[in-house]
C-alpha cells in the first residue's frame, strides 16, 4: 500500500509549487541551471515546501525505521546456502512478475489518484516469511529499483515508499519468528490452524506498518478533513491488499514444500495484476472522477437492479436528490478547484452517514443521488434530515482564488425525496418526482427536505 502517482504523501491536496517543476526537462529550465536545479537533489526536492509537521513526521518516522532496521540485522540469522537459493527464486519471480506486467503497471499507476495498492507484497511479503531480515530487505531493494523506472515518482516520495517496505518486512520477519515454531519447510501439519493464524497475525503487522506510515502521511497532507476512505483507501482496495498479502503467504507455503512451484505462482501474479487493472477499468467507467463515487451510469445500473429486487419482494424504497444551495456563490467566489473540494468532501460526508446498502450518485454539477432501498416514510425522513444536517456541519478547508488556506462553512442542501411505489414504480418517473421536489424546497426558502407530491401541484407532506 502507498500513495498514488500523483498523491505523493508529502504533498497530497496541497497545491502545485509553479517555481518548481520536479519533471521538467532540461529544456524547460534557464540556461546554466540543469545541473543545480535538478529535482532529485535533495536541496530541491519539494519536501522542503510542505507543512513543517510533515517534514516532520516524514524524517522522523524515516529515522525511526532506520534505527529498527539496524537492531532487525543484529536479530536476524545470518543467511544459509538454503536461504539464498530462497531468495535467487524470489527474485527471479518478483522480477519476472514487474517486467511482464511494466506496461499495465503504469496505467494503473497513471489511474489511481489516491490509495495505490502495491500488488508485489505478493514477493516482499512471502520473503519477510521465508528469509532473514537481510536477504528480505535486498528482495525489497530489488523491486524498488525496478519500480523506480515505473513509479516516476518525485525521490523524496519513493525513498519514504520504499522505506516503509523495507520496514514492514523486516518488523513481519521478526513477528513471525516471535511466534514461532513453525511448520513451514518441515514434514506433516499436525498444527495447521496455529500456522495459518500466525501467518495472519504477521500479515496484519506487514499491512499496520503500511498503514501508520503513508496514512499518517497522507493523512497530515490532506488539504480537506481526511477520512477512511482518502487514507485508507475503499473496501475494495483493501480486499486487494488482502488477497495479495494472502498470495503472498501461498507463495511461501509453496517456497517451502515445492521451490518449483513458484514459476506458476509468478504466472498467477502475472494473471492476477492482469485482472486488478481490468476491475480498475470497470470501476472507472463506473464512478466519477471528481468524488469518487458513482457517476450517472454506475448509479443507474446499480438502482435498477435495486429497484427490481423491490418490486419483487414488495419492500419500501426511497430516492433522495441533495441539491447544495447557492453552490454557483462558491465557484464564484473562492474558484473552481475550491467548488471542486466542497463536491468531494459532501460526497465523502453521505458516503459516511448513509448505510452500505444505501447507492450514493453523482447526479451531475452539484446534485447527488441516494438510493434508500428497504425503508420506511419515518426512517427516510430522518435520513434526509441527517445528511441536511452533516453538509451544514462541514468546514471544508480549501484554498481561494489567490492560493491562500480558506474554509468554507455553513453551507445548506435542498433535498428532495420520492418513494416508491407512491411516487413511481419505475426510476425515471422516481427522478423526476425528487427533482420536482427539490425546486419545491427551493421555492419555499432552501435548507429543508421536502417529499414530492403525490400529484403535481398537491400540498407538501411536511418540510424544514
Amino acid at each position: 500500500m502507498h500513495p498514488g502517482p500523483d498523491d505523493d504523501p508529502s504533498a497530497a491536496g496541497a497545491p502545485p509549487d509553479p517555481a518548481v517543476n520536479e519533471h521538467a526537462g532540461p529544456a524547460a529550465r534557464p540556461l546554466g541551471t540543469v545541473g543545480r536545479d535538478h529535482p532529485y537533489r535533495p536541496g530541491n526536492w519539494a519536501l522542503w515546501r510542505r507543512p513543517p509537521v510533515l517534514i516532520a513526521f516524514m524524517l522522523g518516522m524515516e529515522v525511526v525505521a532506520v534505527a529498527v532496521l539496524a537492531i532487525s540485522f543484529r536479530l536476524s540469522a545470518v543467511p544459509g546456502g538454503r536461504d539464498w537459493i530462497n531468495f535467487l527464486i524470489l527474485a527471479c519471480g518478483a522480477t519476472m512478475h514487474i517486467q511482464l506486467t511494466q506496461r499495465q503497471e503504469e496505467r494503473r499507476r497513471n489511474r489511481t489518484k489516491k490509495v495505490l495498492i502495491d500488488l508485489t507484497a505478493v514477493w516482499t511479503f512471502s520473503a519477510a516469511l521465508i528469509l532473514p531480515v537481510p536477504l528480505t530487505l535486498l528482495v525489497v531493494f530489488l523491486i524498488r529499483l525496478q519500480h523506480w523506472f515505473i513509479a516516476r515518482r518525485p525521490a523524496h516520495n519513493f525513498i519514504f515508499s520504499s522505506i516503509t517496505h523495507g520496514l514492514a518486512g523486516a518488523v513481519a520477519h521478526l513477528t513471525y519468528g516471535a511466534l514461532g515454531p513453525h511448520l513451514l519447510g518441515q514434514s506433516g501439519w499436525a498444527g495447521f490452524w496455529q500456522e495459518a493464524g500466525t501467518i495472519a497475525v504477521t500479515g496484519l503487522v506487514y499491512e499496520a506498518i503500511q498503514i501508520l506510515y503513508v496514512g499518517g502521511a497522507l493523512t497530515l497532507g490532506l488539504s480537506s478533513e481526511p477520512t477512511l476512505r482518502n487514507v485508507l483507501g475503499s473496501p475494495a482496495d483493501n480486499l486487494l491488499e488482502a488477497v495479495t498479502i494472502g498470495l503472498g503467504a501461498v507463495t511461501a507455503i509453496l517456497l517451502a514444500v515445492v521451490p518449483p512451484m513458484v514459476v506458476v505462482m509468478a504466472v498467477a501474479t502475472v494473471v492476477f495484476n492482469r485482472l486488478a487493472e481490468l476491475d480498475q477499468l470497470q470501476n472507472d467507467v463506473r464512478t466519477d472522477p471528481k468524488t469518487g463515487i458513482l457517476n450517472m451510469r454506475g448509479w443507474s445500473e446499480s438502482a435498477e437492479r435495486a429497484l427490481e429486487r423491490t418490486a419483487r419482494s414488495g419492500d419500501q424504497l426511497a430516492l433522495l436528490m441533495v441539491d447544495l444551495d447557492h453552490f454557483k456563490w462558491i465557484n464564484d467566489t473562492y474558484g473552481h478547484p475550491a467548488g471542486d473540494d466542497v463536491l468531494r468532501t459532501v460526497a465523502q460526508t453521505l458516503d459516511e452517514v448513509t448505510r452500505p446498502s444505501d447507492l450514493v450518485g453523482r447526479f451531475g454539477g452539484e446534485e447527488f443521488l441516494i438510493l434508500l432501498p428497504d425503508i420506511d416514510e419515518e426512517a427516510t425522513w430522518d435520513a434526509a434530515e441527517r445528511i441536511r444536517i452533516a453538509i451544514a456541519k462541514l468546514h471544508i478547508v480549501t484554498t481561494d482564488k489567490r492560493g491562500d488556506p480558506a474554509t468554507i462553512a455553513d453551507r445548506t442542501t435542498s433535498i428532495g425525496v420520492a418513494r416508491h411505489p407512491r411516487h413511481g414504480d419505475t426510476l425515471d418517473v422516481l427522478l423526476q418526482s425528487a427533482d420536482r421536489a427539490v425546486y419545491l424546497a427551493k421555492e419555499n426558502g432552501r435548507d429543508q427536505v421536502c417529499f414530492a407530491p403525490d400529484t403535481p401541484g398537491s400540498t407538501l407532506p411536511g418540510g424544514h
